[in-house]
């Protein structure tokens, strides 16, 4: 079970940091603006490409959540371990910021860069960037948030059950 454990949380910690250094990095290069013949004040394609990829992502995050849910309860039960208070609440918090990201936030950036590119006057197409560019931000900060929150589970989930927080490599008997 502690396998399980300490696969999912590398997963999903693995996927966050790849995405995040990795492939959206590589959405937005000067090579891919190249690619696609645009430029970089106007990634409509790249854009695009990055909506497609952040639906896999979040549906990834929810996933993993799940299964980290599911893991604590299962140690509970099987093992009768009491659930980490601190633990508990990384993976729930971790789940919830999934969640609204796959139902609400994804969503809505998908609506505002639609209106962005081809809302009906100026004025509105001005507007959906502006709230676009705020939203993107508060993204990137929501995620520095949830890479720190999956390193804490992943510490927490590789450490092994009953060592101490804070000790020596050896153990008095």
């Amino acid at each position: 079970m502690r396998f399980v454990g300490i696969i999912n949380a590398a997963i999903w910690f693995g996927a966050a940091i790849f995405f995040a250094v990795g492939v959206l990095p590589a959405v937005f290069s000067p090579e891919m603006h190249t690619l696609f013949r645009e430029t970089s004040e106007n990634p409509f394609y790249s854009g695009a490409v990055a909506q497609a990829l952040f639906q896999r992502y979040f549906a990834l995050q929810c996933i993993c959540g799940a299964v980290a849910l599911l893991h604590l309860f299962a140690e509970k039960l099987y093992l009768g371990r009491t659930m980490p208070h601190v633990g508990t609440t990384v993976v729930v918090a971790l789940f919830c910021f999934g969640l609204i990201g796959n139902f609400w936030l994804q969503p809505h950036m998908r609506e505002l860069r639609q209106t962005r590119y081809f809302g009906r006057t100026p004025e509105i197409k001005e507007h959906a960037r502006h709230s676009f560019a705020i939203w993107h931000g508060l993204s990137e900060v929501a995620n520095v948030f949830v890479v720190s929150g999956l390193l804490v589970h992943l510490v927490r989930v590789v450490r092994p059950a009953g060592t101490a927080r804070h000790g020596s490599f050896y153990q008095i008997p």
